[in-house]
């Protein structure tokens, strides 16, 4: 089964990974999140459960768009005002949601953020 896992983040700068830009974290807390990571990216990868993963650019130069009618309505920024932001998505095919869920909750976000698991249709 197919599950997306969207990381949520509260950088006080943009930039990927999220987790080194928070606030209040020393460079050796910095760098055990950059090597929890990719000790993660290594077994999903090897273990064929990653699919794809991306990041997504700054929300500051995100479109909203609303079509109501024939009046098209585009406004600069995400969709949601909240200090939390989708900073990038991940797709891995796993046996259930127990799996995807206990995948999302190595993430380094998870702890400064959020992750969420969503199921994908097929």
């Amino acid at each position: 089964m197919k599950y997306a896992i969207f990381i949520y983040s509260n950088p006080t700068t943009w930039g990927h990974p999220t987790f080194m830009h928070q606030e209040g974290l020393t460079q050796d807390e910095r760098d055990a999140r950059m090597n929890e990571f990719g000790l993660l990216m290594k077994e999903i990868s090897e273990s064929g459960e990653l699919v794809i993963g991306q990041p997504l650019d700054d929300p500051a130069l995100a479109r909203t768009v609303r079509l109501q009618g024939d009046s098209l309505t585009t406004v600069d920024g995400p969709f949601h005002d909240s200090p939390e932001r989708l900073a990038g998505y991940f797709v891995v095919d796993c046996e259930n949601i127990d799996r995807a869920v206990e995948i999302a909750a190595r993430f380094p976000d998870a702890r400064d953020g959020a992750t969420e698991v969503r199921a994908l249709v097929e």
